[in-house]
């Protein structure tokens, strides 16, 4: 099970179209909200019912953590111990991370970054980079490991396929991708 943060102001792109290129590809992928509350609203008034509570996760079925980006979903996520206490226990366990835009910044207290080749939102460069990451500010989407890093909403697609080429593997991102690229 791939399990997919949603704090409130998340970037609503970079969690519908990594959430769809993921589904497509028969992976099971469940939204998570950080509250009771299922319903989240995203950063430009998009509202997404979650598909689980952060208290219904069962970390044991995890098979990656996704972190969408977006100023108010990251502020969000970092407000919620709940959801640090997630980020760090997925860490500690070496579980496979992807974070894409400003989510990569909540990564910096793991110390998952350091040593690391990332990408992420100019705005949050500094802060990655404060972490001791090697900013691959060139590319659009990097692996490192089983650490997977995205630029930006405009690269959420390929995000999401570089997230199944991890996960399934490469066959079956080349052959998504001619359904969901030009």
């Amino acid at each position: 099970m791939v399990y997919m943060l949603l704090g409130k102001g998340f970037e609503e792109i970079e969690t519908v179209a990594s959430l769809d290129v993921l589904r497509r590809a028969g992976i099971d992928v469940s939204t998570v909200a950080l509250t009771d509350d299922l319903l989240v609203s995203g950063g430009h008034g998009i509202t997404v019912k979650a598909d689980i509570t952060i208290g219904q996760l069962d970390f044991d079925s995890m098979e990656m953590l996704v972190l969408p980006g977006g100023g108010g979903g990251v502020k969000s996520i970092s407000c919620a111990p709940a959801a640090m206490e997630l980020i760090n226990r997925t860490r500690q366990a070496e579980k496979p991370i992807a974070a894409i835009c400003a989510a990569p910044s909540l990564l910096v207290e793991t110390g998952i970054l350091d040593g690391r080749k990332v990408v992420c939102h100019p705005s949050v460069n500094d802060v990655v980079c404060s972490a001791g990451a090697l900013l691959q500010s060139d590319l659009t989407v990097v692996r490192d490991g089983s650490l997977i890093t995205g630029k930006a909403a405009g690269y959420a697609i390929e995000f999401g396929l570089v997230l199944v080429a991890f996960l399934r593997g490469s066959e079956t991102a080349e052959h998504l991708s001619k359904v969901v690229s030009p």
